[in-house]
């Protein structure tokens, strides 16, 4: 890691509240769907699992997520934070995206993330589970960008 990369706080080790932060910056910056900036938040040499994927590092990481969202299009997530401790944050995951044909999907997942002394994500392990839903059935409704502070969160809406 360069030496002029900044913190990102809240810093490890995580209480309840700075684990609840640290989830909510990330699902901020994954609805931007700018992959750059999503990839800043990582260490340069980040391990990711994400389903049967297996990335290293930055570059990588903007790789695939620009892969990603040129096939999951008008992404919603909401992420939520199942438990911390010290310097690891568990996290159940909610999106819901459409294909080119216009097949609506949910996809379920949860995420093992493990931090440096910085703040940066140095490993992330996502299992993922997409379902097929009816345009009728989305729950996650506001426009592009990250998700609105009065909008339900995953255990509001009963997901």
């Amino acid at each position: 890691m360069s030496q002029t990369e900044e913190p990102r706080p809240p810093l490890p080790p995580f209480d309840e509240e700075a684990a609840a932060r640290k989830v909510r910056m990330a699902e901020d910056a994954w609805n931007t769907r700018d992959p750059e900036r999503v990839s800043r938040a990582y260490t340069p040499d980040s391990q990711w699992r994400n389903r049967s994927e297996f990335i290293h590092g930055r570059e990588a990481i903007v790789q695939f997520l620009m892969r990603k969202w040129s096939r999951e299009l008008d992404y919603r997530l909401i992420k939520e934070p199942w438990a911390h401790h010290g310097d690891r944050i568990a996290v159940r995951f909610a999106y819901e995206w459409h294909d080119d044909s216009g097949q609506w999907y949910r996809s379920y997942g949860n995420e093992n993330w493990q931090f440096d002394e910085r703040g940066l994500m140095r490993r992330r392990f996502a299992s993922i589970n997409d379902l097929p839903i009816a345009e009728r059935e989305r729950k996650f409704h506001w426009p592009a960008g990250p998700r609105p502070l009065g909008h339900p969160g995953l255990s509001d809406l009963g997901l």
